[in-house]
């Protein structure tokens, strides 16, 4: 249930509400609006006296949350969360553009990836350090040699890093080297996974599974956003259906759908939800008109000799043709992309992003 505050209560107040939340073996979850607080008391599904709380000083009003997702619902936060990355508002106005290969193969493949999708307009840089293969003897990644790689990018050109966690183990590691921790679609329901990046408080972004419904996504995020961990992201990154003309399907439907059911920012994998670079801008477009906060985006330098997903990598050029049609989409639905990253001549973002 949601125990929303009066705009006069105090802070004080609050705190007494808090307390008696907790005494009832609840957690209390605060979001502080401008106006007012509101207190998320959320238990295990055992029944609570909500009049207990009805005439407590400050407390405005008590109002049930139906959705088997709490934190994540539109009922306890009414507003987009919104959420600064870097210098880069996350889920805000500005559409945001994650670009770079599926694995970090080298230093001069991931400099040259990482400087071509920052020319072009993209706000940060994706890399896999540790890669989850469907065969065992395929490419898993160069571990902390890649994530010293991506360090050294963000250095050169500003962007923030986004790279995927496997384990728990990999945490504390990852967070070192690491803006954004990704959970890719394997993981999605990985629950001991989920608890522990919520409890690192580190920003993540939550890949929805590919035979998940979009319950099950917000099922998932409410386990990160259950430890207080407000920064996560969303991701549409295409289903397995019976269709095999396209890697997966593109759930273009999930972007509204999500956007009407949680406050959370909802991004869109063109490049795994179709598996196939010709249909990567395509779908990228779509998903903007459809009102995503951003697109996820493979790109390689030379795609035919990637370690792994070539085949629906962008080369740059492609890639900087997507983003200049991206810019005409997100203008004709009264949005815009984010700009581009600045960096001076000591390696450091500057001025507006």
């Amino acid at each position: 249930m949601m125990i929303i505050m009066r705009t006069t209560a105090t802070r004080n107040q609050i705190d007494e509400v808090v307390k008696i939340v907790q005494a009832n073996g609840l957690r209390a979850h605060l979001s502080t609006g401008e106006e007012r607080t509101i207190i998320g008391a959320i238990g295990d599904g055992r029944p609570v006296q909500k009049e207990q709380f009805f005439h407590l000083p400050g407390v405005d009003r008590v109002v049930p949350i139906s959705r088997p997702y709490k934190l994540a619902s539109r009922e306890f936060s009414p507003a987009n969360s919104i959420f600064n990355l870097d210098g880069i508002q996350i889920g805000g106005e500005n559409i945001v553009i994650i670009a770079g290969p599926c694995s970090v193969e080298c230093r001069s493949q991931l400099m040259e990836v990482a400087e071509a999708v920052r020319e072009a307009g993209a706000q940060a840089l994706r890399g896999g350090a540790y890669k989850p293969r469907t065969s065992p003897y395929s490419f898993q990644g160069l571990g902390e040699t890649a994530l010293e790689i991506l360090a050294e990018a963000r250095q050169a050109t500003g962007l923030p890093i986004v790279t995927e966690v496997m384990a728990i183990e990999q945490i504390p590691l990852l967070i070192r080297y690491a803006d954004v921790l990704q959970i890719g679609a394997r993981n999605m329901q990985n629950y001991s996974l989920l608890h522990a990046v919520g409890e690192s408080q580190h920003p993540v972004l939550l890949k929805r599974g590919m035979s998940a419904t979009v319950e099950e996504l917000l099922m998932a995020a409410e386990y990160i956003l259950s430890h207080g961990n407000r920064r996560v992201i969303l991701c549409e990154r295409g289903i397995r259906t019976f269709e095999t003309a396209t890697r997966n399907t593109t759930d273009i439907n999930a972007i509204p759908v999500l956007k009407s059911m949680t406050h959370l920012p909802v991004l869109l994998d063109p490049s795994h939800s179709t598996g196939y670079w010709e249909y990567v801008t395509a779908i990228a477009r779509a998903g903007v008109a459809a009102g995503a906060d951003g697109l996820l985006v493979e790109v390689h330098p030379d795609p035919a000799a990637a370690y792994s997903d070539g085949g629906q990598s962008l080369k740059p050029e492609r890639f900087a043709e997507l983003v200049r049609q991206i810019r005409g989409v997100a203008q004709a639905v009264g949005r815009s992309v984010a700009p581009v990253v600045k960096v001076n001549n000591n390696g450091q973002t500057h001025g507006s992003r």
